[in-house]
């Protein structure tokens, strides 16, 4: 596995800039280095992934500590793959991936601003126009392998406007895309 970083490893924040409170990024950590190494798998990648930090005044560089949670979740994501290729087969564990690849692209094929559902008139969701331009990109990357990365999908950020799609629907079909890149490895 990735190493997983000490607590100084992480730059801290300084000034008004706030970053991830030291101890809860600190504790986390220890209990994935801890889940890994006893082959648990009560944690998952999609845990790491899910990973929430408070904000806080001197505290670690959130880039930094992102970008070590992205290891640590490819590090847990691969050794999920060995174990269900292994419990299941490959064949059933390629058809499995296969199925939620057209999940995902069934979903993005649809309409233009209508891809995903629309949050209330008076609240704020993410820009459709954005979403739908990033769900262009990922449609064509499984339809053709158009080159794309997980950290281009990880890191994908959307402004917010008023009846904007859905945060969560949107945010879960993105994670399910990461799975799907996660499991061809």
């Amino acid at each position: 596995m990735t190493e997983l970083t000490s607590p100084a490893a992480f730059p801290k924040t300084a000034g008004h800039r706030k970053g991830y409170a030291p101890r809860a990024v600190d504790e986390f950590l220890a209990s994935a280095r801890a889940a890994f190494e006893a082959d648990d798998t009560d944690l998952t990648s999609a845990d790491i992934r899910a990973a929430a930090f408070p904000l806080v005044r001197e505290g670690y560089a959130i880039d930094a500590v992102d970008a070590a949670l992205a290891r640590i979740e490819d590090a847990f994501a691969q050794r999920e793959r060995v174990t269900a290729m292994n419990q299941r087969g490959a064949r059933a564990w390629v058809g499995a991936s296969r199925a939620l690849a057209q999940e995902i692209l069934d979903r993005l094929s649809r309409k233009p601003r209508h891809r995903f559902r629309r949050v209330s008139p008076l609240r704020f969701g993410y820009r459709v126009d954005e979403v739908d331009l990033v769900a262009g990109r990922i449609a064509r990357y499984l339809e053709s392998g158009e080159g794309l990365t997980i950290e281009q999908v990880r890191s994908v950020a959307f402004r917010m406007q008023l009846r904007g799609y859905d945060e969560a629907q949107v945010d879960a079909v993105l994670d399910a895309v990461v799975d799907v890149m996660q499991s061809v490895g």
